[in-house]
């Protein structure tokens, strides 16, 4: 009966030490999970989207990090340019467009593309959660 108590009691010790690691490794992905999602945009992101995907190695992991980060750098610079130029365009096609509408349209057509363009820089910031 001594041996029996042992053996479950073992068993019972070996049973607890396999549940924690299996919650201990769901927390852990459950955790890696939401940090990739919450690291907002750019270079990080997609660095931990890759690493997930693709099964980087750490050297892996660092060589592509940094040219990652490099060209986002060179993108940024090259965005910064050429945006105010984008948002000039784009109040120039706002305004012919409300010229088209009556006012009720024209208030309706600023309220649809306030929601839209909200939406999509909610998305680019990666926090694209329906609403």
């Amino acid at each position: 009966m001594l041996n029996h108590s042992k053996t479950w009691a073992v068993l019972l010790l070996i049973a607890t030490f396999a549940a924690g690691i299996a919650v201990g490794v769901s927390i852990r992905a459950i955790w890696a999970r939401e940090a990739s999602a919450s690291r907002g945009r750019g270079p990080d992101r997609m660095l931990a989207s890759l690493t997930d995907e693709l099964h980087l190695t750490p050297a892996e992991h660092d060589s592509v990090g940094a040219i990652l980060q490099l060209h986002w750098t060179r993108m940024n610079a090259v965005w910064e340019t050429v945006q105010p130029r984008f948002d000039s365009i784009r109040v120039e096609m706002d305004s012919a467009v409300v010229r088209q509408l009556t006012p009720d349209q024209a208030a309706q057509y600023r309220d649809h593309v306030t929601r839209f363009r909200h939406h999509q820089a909610q998305e680019r910031q990666g926090g694209g959660k329906k609403q």
